[in-house]
């Protein structure tokens, strides 16, 4: 692989907030073997639906059943996530700040973009744009997925959010909005202006590309 396109010398250079989930991945499992890099491993790995939250949820012994990977990369895994855990309990200031779209598809594109349903998503944030949570609202088929504005908006107001970021995927690759995409938008957007909670973006996650509907001017 050529050093402009390792994950180490990429992190080096533009820093870790620029890389994927997979080139991250690829860094905490240092080498791979000789059918596949370190990056190809963690694509493979990051191909479950689940995506991170597979690696968060499965257990050390099923960590080590994944072809590649064996007693060394499972506990790097685990420290890595634990270290995650504990720093997400440390003040709200350290969380990362959402101030473009680019850094609101960051958030969830590694993850989003492999799944093979539609899932709607709500980023909650603060006062300064800091992430509070993110939230799956509904799982949808294929090709739709059905949004009451009730939903996305009752664990904003438990959470106190002054602002949410919309995401969903197309399982098609096409970020494209589609008019029942844009409809949702108009209605939650109207929902958000009724309690007082701004609806900053509607981001549409596909095949490692997005579409910010706010950057369209649909928004």
């Amino acid at each position: 692989m050529p050093e402009e396109l390792r994950p180490r010398e990429r992190l080096r250079e533009v820093g870790p907030g620029a890389l994927s989930l997979a080139e991250l991945l690829a860094i905490i499992l240092r080498i791979g073997s000789r059918q596949e890099t370190a990056l190809e491993l963690a694509h493979r790995i990051l191909l479950d639906p689940r995506g991170l939250r597979f690696l968060a949820e499965a257990t050390f012994d099923e960590l080590c059943q994944i072809k590649g990977i064996g007693l060394a990369k499972a506990a790097q895994i685990k420290a890595a996530l634990e270290l995650g855990k504990r720093l997400a309990c440390l003040e709200p200031d350290l969380k990362p700040a959402i101030h473009t779209p680019e850094e609101a598809s960051n958030l969830v594109m590694e993850e989003m973009c492999y799944l093979d349903r539609e899932y709607f998503r709500v980023v909650l944030l603060n006062t300064k744009n800091r992430v509070l949570v993110v939230e799956t609202v509904s799982i949808g088929s294929l090709n739709a997925s059905l949004v009451h504005p009730r939903e996305v908006f009752k664990r904003a107001i438990q959470k106190s959010a002054a602002a949410i970021i919309l995401v969903h995927n197309h399982p098609s690759g096409d970020p494209a909005p589609s008019p029942e995409d844009l409809e949702v938008t108009q209605r939650l957007c109207e929902a958000g202006r009724v309690v007082g909670i701004e609806v900053l973006d509607h981001i549409i996650i596909g095949d490692h590309v997005f579409t910010s509907l706010r950057a369209k001017g649909l928004i």
